[in-house]
This record gives C-alpha cells, structure tokens and sequence, in this order.
C-alpha cells in the first residue's frame, strides 16, 4: 500500500489489476457478491451512474448489466483501455481523467459510485463538495472505503468519511464489508465497508 495522496503509476498496475479477486471480478462467487451488493446501493429503475476511479471497469460493467448508463472515469489510459473494452456494447462511456474533477462538463448523475479511490486523494472535503455538484437531486452516493495495515494503516475510517457527507446529504447508511469473504475472494480482518448516502 502507498500512503494517502502518494503517486501511483497505475499504468504500470492496469497488467495485472484484474488478479485480484474483488479488481477483476473473475471468480462467479465474488462477482455474483458484489452484484448482489450494487443492486441494493444502485436505484431500482435504469440511472445514469458516475464511475469514478473506475480502473478496468469491472464495477461499471456490473452496473451496466444491471441497465444503468455508465460513464466511467480513470486517470490511467492502460486501465481506460482495459474498461472501454470490457464495455464494449454497453450503454457505456470511459473517459480519461482525473477522478476528483471529472471531464463531465455540464451532466448530471444519479449516482456517483467510487470504490477505493477516496482515500488516496489529497483532499477528500474538497472532492467530495465538488461530487456533490455532480448529482442530481435526490441523487446518492456510493463509496467503498476502508483501512488498510497494521504497522502503517492507510484510507478512510467510516467515522471520518460520514463526517464529511453529513454536511452533503439528507440521510446516509454504513454498511460493514469486512465480515463478508465472498466481496474480496477471501477473508479479511480489516474495515472496508460502503457508505450509501442520497444527497
């Protein structure tokens, strides 16, 4: 793990990102887990949804299959490359950019859904105002944070994270992760959880 707000060449990870059981979504049991889990925190009718730090696509083809529109966003052209084709057919964009100032201009979302992207941007107050603009009303957020390591733990403990949305939204639920081993292929003694907050 890099420390919060370090560079990472992701690039040089898009290769081999999808290895990872809850990156690449492989295994039927984990994929069928988090699409279980984005149908719960996703509305019910078609949304457009705003995918950001979206890395090779596989949460935004998830939502996709579910009949959402998916605009994704990564700043790494190699995990862009990877996403549009994974995409390929969808009712789909991937675009490249910077998750925390995505290149939408003027459109609006239903949902902005970020997993694991929070935690390493400088300035998560500011970013998060600034997705707050991008929902429309009654839109949601849907953030998969957690903390990670023992010796030098990095991310965004749920506490700090409500903190920061309650200022943004009308209500909010925390769901716990950790204790379910199918979302990451294994189990995992860590807090990684979901913060489904409607603005």
């Amino acid at each position: 793990m890099v420390a919060a707000g370090a560079p990472v060449d992701w690039d040089a990870q898009a290769a081999a990102f999808d290895d990872e059981p809850d990156h690449g979504l492989r295994a039927p049991e984990v994929r069928a887990a988090w699409a279980d889990r984005l149908r719960t925190w996703l509305p019910e009718r078609s949304a457009d949804v705003l995918d950001l730090g979206c890395g090779t696509g596989s949460l935004s083809l998830l939502a996709a299959e579910q009949g959402h529109r998916v605009t994704g966003v990564d700043s790494s052209p190699a995990m862009v490359e990877r996403a549009r084709a994974k995409l390929a057919g969808r009712d789909a964009v991937i675009l490249r950019g910077d998750a925390a100032t995505p290149p939408v201009a003027e459109q609006r979302f239903d949902v902005v859904l970020v997993r694991h992207v929070l935690w390493t941007l400088p300035a998560p107050a500011r970013v998060l105002r600034h997705w707050h603009t991008l929902l429309r009303p009654a839109g949601r957020f849907v953030l998969v944070e957690g903390v990670w390591g023992t010796l030098h733990p990095v991310g965004v403990p749920a506490g700090r994270l409500t903190a920061l949305l309650e200022p943004l939204t009308s209500r909010l639920r925390v769901e716990r992760l950790s204790d379910d081993p199918l979302l990451w292929g294994r189990p995992v003694d860590d807090e990684r959880y979901a913060v489904i907050a409607t603005v």
